[in-house]
Formats: structure tokens, C-alpha cells, sequence
């Protein structure tokens, strides 16, 4: 065994004990090593073997075993953040708050309501989060996937999305086995390994949205995914060694129901998002989208006035969208187009009005 070999063993080996495994594939792990120093030692395929052994070894240890972060189980504060990023929306809102209720009760052991404490008690039963795991169903840009950024931000929680549309093979969140070239982990496992906890906000976004042909297959996993009776003992393909996922938030979104199947509506549940009427849509332009793009764009808050008569042309442009994403591409062109003036020197202040309003609106 050359220098450079004993090197990358050495190194191997101090990421293995270093890491928090748990004891089982600290063993597993540590017989891998072992049978890559033999290999080294009597000469045979010491590339490939290393390569395949390090990668392992390097997923394995990035893994959050462990580590998981402090939720914040605040209603008062989880309201403040969702009425800070959506206007509306009251009773999604009351479902959210009742939601985190519940996960405040089910995170400890022991309770004693009535004074706001609790206590703790022995128990050799599994306790399971049996919260119901939140669905928003409803149309594109009625705001699901920045409703659920907002959860995370209320919770303190990492938050990781995994996109489903188009998704083709259930291999994509289950992993490849290792015996395969190139295999690596599914996208459940790496989203786990972005966060670097063990308790993420894991956003399934589109689940309706699928491959017709890998439906089944892929819903079977969704099953095993939102079951707390059988996410403790997750496996993934390539790690083959059980993962804990019954910390995991898990949030999901689709366009509608009718292709997601029943034993994974069971496990769900939906909460319909609305779509906006023009004045909802009227008060989140002018209270939320146009501010914050002011601010990305780095302009002062007075640079840019949209006058009141204009703003019913502004949310409908080109006829009725139930959710808001035409919106914020219409006001995000019209503040390029004054930006534009403001640099160029031909005004300081841009006021929109019915006289000029057609010059900012997208043609």
C-alpha cells in the first residue's frame, strides 16, 4: 500500500468515527474500510472500490442522524409571520395556526394545560405525531409554495422543496442500490442532507403532477413517506439503513385531487386556496408586491406611485387569473420600465397614471 492510499484510508476513518452514526452502520461502515485496506494491501481494484466506498461513506456522514433544530411553537409569532407574507386567506390561516397547536401538544411528553406547563411521564409506547399533514390544493399562483416557506419561517424549521411534476420513476425519491453505476441517493435523503436536520420542513410540490406511468409506484412511496407508523424506519435505496423521517413536517401541494390516489388522500389533509378577487388582488399589489419589489430592485419606496384608478388595470391585464403570479410579472415590468427612466435621468419620481399607465403595462 502506497502513501497516498494509507492517506485516503486514514481519512475515511476519522470521517466515520467523527460523525455521529448509529452504532449498527458505524459498524457497517467501519467493515467497508476494512475491506478496502485489504484490497490496498493485496492489490486488486483499489480505484473503484475507494470511489464506491468514499461516496457511501460521504453521504452517509452528511447525513443529520442527530442534529435536529429548536422549533419555535409560537401561535402569536406564527401569525405575525403568515398576515406579514399573505393578505387574506383567514381561514388557511386558522388551519395553520390549529395545525401548530397540535404539534405544540403531541412535541411533549407530558401536559398540563390549564397552567401552560407540562410535565413528563414514562412510557414505552412509540409516540407518533399524528397531526394531520397539510395539503394545499388549489391554482396556479394562489400562493402554496410561499404559504409553505411561511410555516417553516413561523416553526424556525429548514425548508427544502421537492419538485414532483414530471416525476418518471420512483427510483427519483427512492434512491438506486449501490450495485448500480452512478447510483446515488433519492431526493428525500438528499433534501435531508440540504437541510442538515433530522426535523426539515419538506415541501412535495405537485404531487397531482406525476408521469402517468409511474404513478402507482410513486404513490406507494408517498404512503410510506406521510405514515408516522412507517416513516420512522424510512429506507432509501442507496444508504440501506433505515432513517428516522418522523420529524419531518411534511407539506404537499397539487392543482387538484383527482390524480392523487385515496390512500394517499387519507393520510392528507386538504386545504383548498382560494382564488382572489381584484380587490384582494387590488390590496396585495399595492401592500405587498409592489413594495417588495421596490426593495429587490433597490429603489426608494417613493420612486414609484400607481394611482388608485389605474391599479384595476394592473391585476387585469389580460383578463381573470385566480392566482397572483401575473400580477407580480405585470408590476415587476412596470417598476424595470420606470427603474429604467429613473437611471437614465428623465425623471426622479414616476407617477402612474391613466395618462401613462400604457406605456408601463406589458404589451
Amino acid at each position: 500500500m502506497d502513501t497516498a492510499q494509507l492517506a485516503e484510508i486514514s481519512q475515511l476513518e476519522e470521517k466515520v468515527l467523527a460523525a455521529n452514526l448509529p452504532s449498527d452502520l458505524l459498524e457497517k461502515a467501519k467493515g467497508m474500510i476494512v475491506r478496502l485496506d485489504r484490497i490496498a494491501r493485496l492489490g486488486g481494484n483499489y480505484a473503484n472500490d475507494f470511489d464506491a466506498t468514499s461516496r457511501y461513506i460521504g453521504w452517509i456522514t452528511s447525513l443529520p442522524w442527530q442534529k435536529r433544530s429548536q422549533d419555535v411553537l409560537d401561535l402569536k409569532h406564527a401569525e405575525e409571520v403568515l398576515n406579514k407574507n399573505h393578505y387574506g386567506l383567514s381561514g388557511i390561516k386558522d388551519k395553520i395556526l390549529e395545525y401548530l397547536a397540535v404539534l405544540k401538544l403531541t412535541s411533549t411528553t407530558g401536559t398540563n394545560v390549564a397552567n401552560g406547563s407540562y410535565g413528563s411521564y414514562e412510557s414505552n409506547e412509540k409516540k407518533f405525531n399524528r397531526a394531520p399533514i397539510l395539503a394545499l390544493i388549489g391554482l396556479v399562483g394562489t400562493g402554496k409554495t410561499t404559504l409553505a416557506y411561511s410555516i417553516a419561517e413561523a416553526m424556525g424549521r429548514k425548508f427544502e422543496r421537492i419538485p414532483f411534476g414530471g416525476i418518471g420513476d420512483a427510483l427519483f425519491l427512492r434512491g438506486q442500490a449501490r450495485a448500480y453505476a452512478d447510483a446515488e441517493p433519492g431526493a428525500i435523503i438528499k433534501a435531508l442532507a440540504r437541510a442538515g436536520t433530522k426535523n426539515p420542513v419538506i415541501l412535495l410540490d405537485e404531487i397531482d403532477r406525476v408521469a402517468e406511468e409511474a404513478r402507482a409506484t410513486i404513490m406507494g412511496v408517498l404512503v410510506e413517506l406521510l405514515d408516522p407508523e412507517q416513516n420512522a424506519r424510512y429506507t432509501d435505496h442507496y444508504i440501506d439503513y433505515p432513517f428516522d423521517l418522523s420529524e419531518v413536517l411534511f407539506i404537499a401541494t397539487g392543482n387538484n385531487t383527482t390524480h392523487i390516489s385515496t390512500a394517499v388522500l387519507d393520510r392528507l389533509e386538504p386545504l383548498l386556496m382560494p382564488s382572489y378577487s381584484d380587490e384582494e388582488k387590488i390590496k396585495i399589489g399595492k401592500d405587498y408586491v409592489l413594495p417588495k419589489i421596490m426593495r429587490e430592485s433597490n429603489l426608494p419606496p417613493n420612486a414609484i406611485s400607481i394611482g388608485d384608478s389605474v391599479w384595476p388595470k394592473v391585476v387585469r391585464p389580460l383578463g381573470f387569473d385566480g392566482g397572483i403570479r401575473t400580477l407580480e410579472r405585470t408590476i415587476n415590468n412596470m417598476v424595470r420600465k420606470a427603474a429604467r427612466e429613473i437611471v437614465s435621468g428623465q425623471a426622479q419620481q414616476i407617477v402612474i397614471n391613466e395618462q401613462n399607465v400604457q406605456q408601463f403595462l406589458p404589451a
